[in-house]
C-alpha cells in the first residue's frame, strides 16, 4: 500500500530564480550555477554526454549572454530549453505553478484501490530540467522532464504532457513504476 507520494521540484525552483534574474539582465554568479549543477535531483539527468560541467557551462553562457559553442546535442538542447523559459516568464510561471501546487492524493487513492501490490510505501515524483527523455523510472521515483510540460494559454493551471493532463500522466507512469 502506498502511504505517500512526494513531489520534488527544488531544481526547477532554483532554475526559476535563475530565469527571472537573468531575464532582467542580472547575474547569479558561478556558485549559484554550481549549486544548480550539484543539486541532488540533477543526477537523474546526467550521463556520458551531459554532466555537471555541462549544466554550469550552459547556464554560464546564458547568464553572460553568449552563444553556446558546443558539439554536444544535449548541451545545445538544454541551452534552447532554458532560453525558451526566459522568453516569456508569464508562460513559464504557467508551467511552474501547477507543479508547485500539485496534489497527488487522488492518484494515491486510485493506485491503492487498483489492488496493485507495491514493495514501496512512498513514491516520489521528481521534476527535473531534462534534455531528451520525457520521463525515467528509477526505483520508487518517477523523474519527469519539466521542459516537456505544456501550459494551456486559455485555462489557468491546466498543464499537459503529450496528450494527457499532468495528473493523469503521473498516474499512468506511477502504475508503470509499480508494475515493473
Amino acid at each position: 500500500m502506498i502511504k505517500r507520494i512526494k513531489t520534488k521540484f527544488d531544481t526547477i525552483e532554483m532554475l526559476n530564480y535563475f530565469w527571472q534574474v537573468v531575464s532582467e539582465k542580472g547575474k547569479v554568479g558561478d556558485p549559484y550555477l554550481i549549486s544548480v549543477a550539484d543539486s541532488e535531483d540533477m543526477k537523474y539527468v546526467y550521463d556520458d554526454e551531459f554532466n555537471k560541467d555541462s549544466v554550469r557551462r550552459v547556464l554560464s553562457a546564458i547568464e553572460n549572454r553568449e552563444m553556446l559553442n558546443s558539439e554536444s546535442k544535449k548541451e545545445r538542447r538544454f541551452w534552447n530549453y532554458n532560453m525558451w523559459m526566459m522568453e516569456d516568464l508569464g508562460f513559464t510561471q504557467m508551467m511552474v505553478n501547477p507543479v508547485k501546487t500539485l496534489n497527488l492524493n487522488s492518484v494515491m487513492d486510485k493506485i491503492n484501490e487498483s489492488g496493485v501490490e507495491s514493495k514501496f510505501e512512498e513514491l516520489e515524483v521528481i521534476f527535473v530540467p531534462g534534455t531528451e527523455e520525457e520521463y525515467k523510472i528509477v526505483d520508487n521515483k518517477l523523474i519527469i522532464n519539466f521542459f516537456r510540460i505544456k501550459a494551456d494559454l486559455y485555462e489557468e493551471n491546466k498543464v499537459t504532457i503529450g496528450e494527457s493532463s499532468l495528473v493523469d500522466y503521473i498516474e499512468e507512469k506511477l502504475m508503470e513504476l509499480l508494475n515493473d
